[in-house]
């Protein structure tokens, strides 16, 4: 294993949680298939257990594999400490369940990726959980909606399909004195934007999208800033500063105290993980760790490529708007200046003249570009989101998440860039 903390993100993603095997000094992290790991004895076995020291028990609950992945994305973030999910889905689901409990409630961006809109409206509802959805254009909205039941505040750092950057720090100041931390998904921005540096508390990714990059995994990960401080509102937080009985009494605050500030990722990893079970394969891990080593490469393609197109678009006579935060102005234009740097990212979207039946045709006609529903792949891709991602939403949740029926969405992939406009520019001749 490697102790250096590198601070570059191009290094740490090769270096960290990882230098060799100290048995075949094999330079490649290996793909540690087993379910389960041999104790040294009895003691050490119950010393694990009873959370007298961290190590491998299970590989539902943790694996060396993992572990690296963990290790080297929590670096990427400037958190303590990270936990691999099995889909971006679960870490949604998970960052919220390790908080609430049937009562309680959270206040989210209305401009949310349409499957965790979905799964916030219907499913955490089933499970008692309130989910009060607010427009983040303006953050007072957040606290407007608070009652003594909240227990986080949650947006995606660079919504999925309105793409108007997120208030962190505005937000996250607001919920910080009352004890309520800020949760973001920083899926469509990874090393573009540092949620951490703003004020989130925790934060997510699917790492199927931009960290994997190839379009060949499902995962997911949650990140701990270990920066909030969950014992200054004991009463908000009770899921961490109250005896769990999911976990022989323990509170958790008070458990990791020999450990650092990891009691909001223990918890996750020990009880939602370990009960609830949706745990990333290490042969996904193994992936992710191939994408992660060229992430900070593709970035800046990614982000090269999306602007030029977002420029180009806007500029064509059937685009009647362009939604991206390198094109944007006003407010929009304020946050993404504030949030993002080295680049705007691959995602964008336009509304098409014509509406659906014109946005059906441009994506029917598109020769290069992939119809798919995913993001963040090395390739070029475009869907229609109203029709598919967002199809569960009615007219009104639509319009709130920046849907109509005439946007196109794009995830602008790596190819060259003359070829993905031709591409565009051709399907739009045919839309017409």
């Amino acid at each position: 294993m490697t102790d250096k903390n590198y601070t570059n993100p191009a290094t740490i993603a090769l270096h960290t949680g990882w230098r060799k095997d100290e048995t075949t000094n094999s330079v490649a992290v290996p793909i540690h298939m087993t379910t389960s790991y041999q104790f040294d004895s009895a003691d050490h076995a119950a010393n694990l257990f009873a959370l007298g020291e961290l190590g491998n028990i299970y590989s539902r609950i943790m694996n060396p594999t993992n572990a690296v992945l963990e290790d080297r994305i929590a670096a990427l973030e400037g958190g303590v400490a990270a936990l691999c999910v099995a889909s971006g889905q679960a870490a949604s689901a998970y960052s919220i369940q390790n908080l609430c409990t049937h009562g309680d409630n959270i206040i989210a961006s209305s401009h949310l990726y349409g499957g965790t809109y979905n799964q916030f409206k219907n499913v955490l509802s089933d499970m008692g959980i309130e989910v009060r959805f607010v427009d983040p254009a303006d953050p007072q909205n957040f606290l407007n909606a608070t009652d003594e039941k909240t227990r986080a505040y949650y947006g995606e750092v660079l919504p999925n399909p309105s793409f108007e950057v997120f208030p962190i720090a505005e937000v996250a100041d607001l919920g910080r004195p009352l004890g309520i931390p800020l949760i973001v998904d920083n899926t469509a921005s990874p090393l573009i934007c540092k949620p951490f540096d703003h004020g989130a508390a925790v934060l997510i990714h699917s790492t199927t999208k931009y960290i994997g990059g190839h379009g060949t995994s499902i995962g997911g990960i949650i990140v701990d800033s270990g920066k909030f401080d969950w014992e200054a509102h004991p009463e908000r937080q009770p899921k961490l500063n109250t005896p769990d009985p999911s976990y022989n009494g323990v509170i958790w605050t008070e458990a990791v105290k020999p450990m650092g500030p990891i009691a909001y990722i223990l918890k996750a990893r020990t009880t939602i993980l370990r009960d609830l079970g949706a745990a990333m394969s290490p042969f996904n891990a193994f992936m992710f760790i191939q994408g992660l080593e060229t992430l900070h490469l593709r970035m800046k393609e990614h982000s090269l490529n999306g602007q030029k197109v977002a420029e180009f678009l806007v500029n064509h006579p059937m685009v009647e708007r362009v939604s991206y935060p390198g094109v944007a102005t006003g407010l929009p234009k304020e946050r993404a200046d504030k949030y993002l740097s080295g680049g705007h990212g691959g995602l964008q979207g336009f509304e098409i003249k014509g509406g659906i039946e014109a946005g059906k045709r441009f994506v029917n006609s598109l020769e290069m570009l992939y119809h798919v529903a995913n993001i963040g792949d090395s390739r070029s891709l475009a869907i229609h989101p109203a029709s598919t991602t967002h199809s569960q939403l009615n007219e009104q949740e639509l319009l709130a998440a920046g849907v109509s029926s005439g946007f196109v969405r794009l995830s602008i992939g790596i190819e060259h860039i003359d070829d993905i406009i031709a591409d565009i520019n051709q399907a739009l001749a045919k839309a017409n």
